[in-house]
């Protein structure tokens, strides 16, 4: 075992699990899960079946993740966030084969206490701010807040919100690691700066 695994959590037969990854406090991974390298799930998360997560995501406590939920890498999910994966839930009628897909691409950020709705794609660095609960695709970049979620601004990928409008053409640079953003038909993309 390449990965350390506190003594309270559940790793069933069959999950895969990469080297320097952290299990904490009660954590349960189902035996289907597929989990990458250098990942932490923080106490009290459960990780589905058919979920897989890329290399260094962190999943903060108190997190379920949730069958056909896909992680890729660098994803952070703040503390007791919420995936779904029925759209229309009832305790009395079987619907497991009824699940849809949600894909949160590389870099993203999904706020504490955010709620994502099932069946949707969250675009790579996308930014999901606290109790936000997110119900359609989100863009790359893209800064969203509020119930239902919705586009108020841009982040850079290093995490700072970038001078830009929401439509037209413009551009910015991330005054961290001054790479150029630019917005062009409703889409904001990066150039990262040369050393």
């Amino acid at each position: 075992m390449n990965y350390s695994v506190h003594p309270s959590a559940i790793i069933d037969d069959g999950a895969q699990i990469g080297a320097g990854s952290r299990v904490w406090h009660f954590v349960h991974v189902c035996g289907g899960a597929r989990i990458g390298a250098g990942v932490s799930l923080g106490q009290n998360v459960f990780v589905g079946n058919k979920v897989v997560i890329g290399d260094r995501c962190k999943i903060q406590n108190n997190v379920s993740v949730y069958d056909n939920v896909t992680l890729e890498e660098g994803v952070f999910c703040g503390p007791s966030m919420v995936f779904t994966n029925v759209y229309n839930p009832r305790a009395l009628i079987e619907r497991k084969d009824e699940y849809r897909d949600t894909l949160v691409r590389r870099g993203a950020t999904l706020g504490a206490n955010c709620t994502v709705v099932c069946g949707v794609t969250i675009g790579a660095f996308a930014f999901v701010g606290a109790g936000a609960v997110v119900t359609r695709d989100v863009p790359d970049f893209a800064l969203m807040v509020g119930t239902p979620a919705r586009h108020i601004g841009w982040m850079s990928a290093y995490g700072e919100r970038l001078a830009l409008p929401l439509e037209g053409e413009a551009e910015a640079f991330c005054a961290a690691t001054n790479d150029r953003y630019v917005l062009r038909g409703g889409k904001l993309t990066r150039e990262e700066a040369t050393s």
